[in-house]
């Protein structure tokens, strides 16, 4: 295993979302122990185990009857991920029934099984965060729908925006990886009880009717090709995760560079007494964006494992399917923890409108330069229009002329326009196109997600 456990990045302000724990090794056993449990019971169904002795399974499947200590020793002796645990499990099941444990299952079976049903617990707390996230976003973009700042485009000014605008572009892609992430569960949460190879050899004619009974008792589904060799749906997940990495990874880096005093505008929490460095007490650093950064890029670099994995030969690759259960594990840990700290840097982030205004005016108009440029185009054509207002523009970035005071003496603003206008026309709050709109509304929708998401969760 290559999971991170929680606290790896330490901050007292970001509560654990627990599902670390659910990929410790005990829980791990316990879920194949469930699918153990399933499979003789549906077996039993079928005809072929007895049905006392798929009582006796099921009733013994607790990880707490077994010696764990004698299944970790003989996992090192045996290299094996699973006979040392089906072994100790068969002993404790006894004598009598003991030998129906595991009967016409391979390894992949339980296992791949058995991690669908952790990655489904997983799943419900990622969806949870999520729609924790989301809430928390939709409110901030209401508060700061009619908030103006400067829109950035290439690290420059471009044209102006308002912070909710900004929260907006944010939360329609988290919409939308809720959407995916809804949308690959019936690919992701699938038994697969195909026996050696997948064509059922080992269950004869009740194959169908014994996968379909361990689906049901897991609350899971069948799948159409029962191949150890496919295994797209949990890497669609851990694709889906990536994804989310990157957005997030995107708001770490907006409110990263919107904390720097050179920008002023925008702060995660930062409770008192935190510490920003060792040696400059005056630090007041980004740790969450950092976390949030740091952690985006490592999910992202799952991905290309993840789909390394599909690369099965034949029939079932040992190698391909050990890699994917410690990518979607890894995967899983990172999209909760990050998920964890963006609910708290959106629920709790500071804003300084003011800065924000004072941001707008260091152009000294010139934000404002396309809102001129399309009314003069009006007047005597746009590339005309560019051009006049290009060449002031370029002069006002190269010498201590003010912008505006560059436009009342050209002849072609000023023929058509007072300066007044030249003002209004300037001014970025007026300039704002449909961003508190857009705002308002993408916040109502985030909303409406949450809610479905919390109510499933």
């Amino acid at each position: 295993m290559i999971v991170a456990p929680f606290g790896r990045y330490t901050s007292g302000r970001v509560p654990d979302p627990g599902i670390a724990a659910l990929f410790t090794r005990e829980n791990r056993w316990q879920a194949r122990l469930d699918v153990e449990a399933a499979l003789a019971l549906a077996e039993a169904d079928a005809g072929l185990v007895p049905a006392e002795a798929a009582r006796a399974i099921a009733l013994t499947a607790r990880i707490e009857k077994l010696d764990l200590k004698r299944v970790l020793k003989a996992t090192s002796e045996a290299s094996h991920p699973l006979v040392p645990l089906i072994e100790e499990f068969a002993r404790v099941v006894g004598n009598q029934h003991g030998g129906w444990v595991h009967w016409g299952a391979t390894t992949q079976n339980i296992t791949q099984t058995a991690d669908v049903l952790v990655l489904r617990d997983a799943h419900a707390r990622i969806k949870q965060l999520l729609g924790r996230a989301l809430r928390a976003g939709a409110r901030q973009a209401r508060l700061s729908a009619e908030l103006p700042m400067a829109g950035r485009t290439h690290s420059q000014h471009a044209v102006p925006i308002t912070f909710g605008f900004k929260v907006a572009t944010w939360l329609d892609e988290l919409v939308a990886h809720a959407d995916r992430l809804e949308r690959l569960e019936e690919r992701l949460f699938c038994v697969l009880m195909g026996g050696a190879v997948g064509t059922f050899a080992s269950f004869g004619a009740a194959g169908r009717d014994v996968e379909a009974g361990v689906a049901r008792r897991l609350g899971l589904r069948p799948m159409r090709v029962p191949s150890r060799a496919i295994n797209d749906g949990i890497v669609e997940y851990v694709l889906v995760l990536a994804q989310v990495a990157g957005t997030i990874g995107k708001i770490g880096k907006d409110v990263y560079a919107l904390m720097q005093p050179e920008f002023g505008e925008a702060f995660e929490p930062i409770p008192d007494g935190t510490v920003g460095s060792s040696t400059m007490p005056h630090k007041r650093n980004p740790q969450l964006a950092l976390d949030m950064l740091t952690m985006s890029a490592e999910l992202r670099a799952l991905a290309a494992p993840a789909l390394e994995s599909m690369l099965h030969d034949q029939e079932a690759n040992g190698a391909m399917t050990a890699l994917l259960e410690d990518v979607s594990a890894s995967a899983t840990v990172l999209a909760g923890d990050m998920l964890a700290r963006l609910d708290v840097v959106l629920d709790g982030l500071e804003l300084d409108g003011p800065r924000m205004r004072q941001n707008l005016r260091l152009s000294a108009g010139m934000i404002g330069s396309e809102s001129l440029m399309l009314a003069l185009g009006e007047k005597i054509g746009r590339q005309e229009a560019h051009e006049v207002v290009y060449a002031v523009a370029q002069k006002a970035a190269t010498t201590d002329a003010p912008f505006l005071d560059l436009l009342g003496a050209e002849p072609a603003v000023m023929d058509v326009f007072t300066v007044e206008e030249v003002r209004a026309l300037l001014d970025p709050s007026a300039y704002l196109g449909r961003s508190v709109e857009i705002a308002r509304g993408t916040a109502q929708v985030a909303d409406d997600v949450a809610d479905r998401l919390l109510k499933d969760a």
